[in-house]
């Protein structure tokens, strides 16, 4: 009877043993396969793609007017408008080279229309006044265009103005505007604080 009792004993630390053995290599089997986290790996790629995307970025520019060649041009990023109309073959033999701002930055999709002199003049002169100016209209300096912002005064009136410019000599003071073909009081009264009168050369 003690022997079967020494033997149930030997046989349940065997059984004790092998499920502790069985236990561990499952653990250390489960240990040793790990699968692999590409993260790193991924994040390495995609940041140096986009590092080489951005040393090769572009810019498209449609440089037209006065030029030698006009068209689309794919130009690097960065680039300035001397740049473009170097693309485009330089300035051609009518073209107004001081009227652009040859060092301004490119952005893409933008269109470079280089003026010729004749362009530039007429743009210069019937343009908006300089900034330092206090806002109101030089009735002796204005061009069709700079008169056509007044309120009440459209292409017809404008030219009318002109025309009376041409034919008496500057303006001497703001009410003598009424003294022009279809400036009446009504009108006069909207504008009279937006003119003024300056020297005849400017």
């Amino acid at each position: 009877m003690i022997e079967k009792k020494k033997w149930l004993q030997w046989l349940g630390g065997l059984l004790m043993l092998a499920a502790g053995i069985l236990y561990s290599c499952g653990n250390q089997q489960s240990e040793e396969f790990v699968i692999p986290d590409p993260i790193s790996s991924e994040c390495e790629e995609t940041q140096g793609g986009t590092k080489a995307g951005a040393e090769q970025e572009t810019v498209f520019v449609h440089v037209c007017g006065a030029v030698n060649a006009p068209g689309v041009y794919e130009l690097p990023a960065g680039s300035r408008y001397q740049d473009a109309v170097q693309a485009a073959g330089g300035f051609s033999g009518e073209a107004d080279s001081t009227y652009l701002n040859l060092a301004t930055v490119i952005s893409d999709g933008e269109q470079l229309a280089v003026p010729t002199v004749q362009e530039a003049a007429s743009r210069r002169e019937g343009g908006p006044r300089p900034a330092e100016d206090d806002g109101r209209v030089d009735l002796n300096q204005a061009g069709k265009e700079e008169l056509m912002t007044l309120p009440g005064i459209g292409e017809v009136r404008a030219e009318a103005i002109l025309s009376y410019r041409n034919a008496h000599g500057p303006f001497s003071s703001v009410e003598e505007l009424m003294k022009v073909s279809g400036i009446k009081a009504s009108t006069f009264e909207k504008i009279k604080e937006k003119v003024k009168v300056g020297s005849s050369d400017g």
